[in-house]
C-alpha cells in the first residue's frame, strides 16, 4: 500500500514497535528507511567541532544499524540533527519522499494502548505524509491485519479514509467495517412530542444505513466519538481515520477527537493527514 515508508527509531521499545508495524504496511516492492533524529545542546554547538558532529552521527548510525539487525529488515538508514525530533522527522520525510511515517507510542500506560509521548506528538503536528502509530508492546505481540475499521462521518476526509482502507483490506485479505458515533442535536431537546430515545434510534439507524450504502459492515452508536471509537478499536487490527486539519495530529473525524484518540486507541492507528489526502488526489494510482 505504502511505497516509501520512514520509521522513527529512538533506541527504545517504541522504535521496535514502529518497525514491526511498518513491515505490515509497506508495499512488497516498497522502500523502508529507518531514521533517527538527534538534537544538539545549543551551548555545546557554540563550541562544537567537526569531530563532535561526526561522533553524534556515528552514534546515530550505530543505533540504526542495531535496530535494523534486530528486526531483520532491509532498510536504508538516515540520521539527522534537528532542533526537535518532530521537525527532523518531517524534514527526513520530505527528503526521501516518504508517503508514510511510522512511529511508536510511549511505554507509559497499558500495554497495547497507543499513548503518544512528546516526541511523537511533535512529529504528528503538521506531518507532510500519512502517519501510523504502533501501540506499546506491538513488536512483542505482532498480529496479522485481519480486521480493519474506519472512523466515518460522511466528510471528504472520512471518504478518503474509506478508499485507503479498502485498498489495505484487499491487500491483506482483511474484513472491513466502518464506525460512526452520533450525537444528539440541540433541537432534539427543544422539540416536543418526540421521545429522545426515538430521535437517538433514528440517528443511529440513519448512520448505519449510510455506511451500509458504502458496501461496508456498518457500526453506529450514540455517544462521544473518542470513547466509542476507542471501544471499537479494541476489536480491530488497524483503525484508519482522516484528518481535517493540521495541529497536534490534526482533527480526526470530529474536531476534538484527534489528540484524545491518539492517546486511547487499542490498536495501530493510521492517520491520513491533509497532506496525504492532497498527494492521493494528485496521484490516485498511488
Amino acid at each position: 500500500m505504502f511505497n516509501n515508508v520512514l520509521v522513527g527509531v529512538d533506541g527504545h521499545g517504541g522504535g521496535r514497535d514502529a518497525i514491526s508495524l511498518s513491515t505490515k504496511l509497506l508495499a512488497p516492492a516498497g522502500e523502508l528507511t529507518l531514521a533517527h533524529v538527534h538534537s544538539g545542546d545549543v551551548r555545546l554547538r557554540r563550541r562544537s567541532s567537526a569531530e563532535l558532529d561526526l561522533a553524534e552521527r556515528d552514534r546515530a548510525i550505530e543505533l540504526l544499524e542495531a535496530a535494523r539487525a534486530a528486526a531483520g529488515v532491509d532498510a536504508r538508514l538516515r540520521a539527522r540533527e534537528s532542533s526537535s525530533v518532530g521537525r527532523g522527522l518531517h524534514e527526513l520525510c520530505e527528503a526521501v519522499g516518504a508517503d508514510l511515517l511510522v512511529l511508536g507510542s510511549s511505554r507509559r500506560g497499558l500495554l497495547g494502548r497507543v499513548l503518544i509521548g512528546d516526541d511523537t506528538h511533535a512529529a504528528l503536528n503538521g506531518a507532510p505524509c500519512a502517519i501510523a502509530i504502533a501501540p506499546a508492546g506491538y513488536a512483542d505481540q505482532p498480529v496479522a491485519i485481519r480486521e480493519i475499521g474506519v472512523g466515518y462521518d460522511g466528510s471528504a476526509e472520512s471518504e478518503h479514509a474509506v478508499a485507503v482502507a479498502r485498498r489495505l483490506a484487499a491487500e491483506h485479505g482483511a474484513k472491513l467495517s466502518a464506525f460512526q458515533a452520533v450525537s444528539l442535536p440541540t433541537y432534539a431537546f427543544l422539540a416536543g412530542g418526540t421521545a429522545i430515545h426515538e430521535v437517538i434510534d433514528d440517528l443511529v439507524g440513519s448512520a448505519r444505513e449510510q455506511i451500509a450504502t458504502l458496501g461496508l459492515e456498518p457500526h453506529a452508536v450514540y455517544g462521544l466519538p473518542v470513547e466509542e471509537l476507542t471501544l471499537y478499536s479494541a476489536s480491530l487490527d488497524l483503525l484508519v481515520v482522516g484528518s481535517r486539519d493540521y495541529g497536534p495530529i490534526g482533527r480526526l473525524v470530529h474536531g476534538s477527537t484527534c489528540g484524545q484518540l491518539a492517546h486511547t486507541a487499542r490498536c495501530p492507528l493510521l492517520v491520513l493527514t491533509r497532506a496525504a489526502r492532497a498527494a492521493s488526489a494528485q496521484s490516485p494510482s498511488t
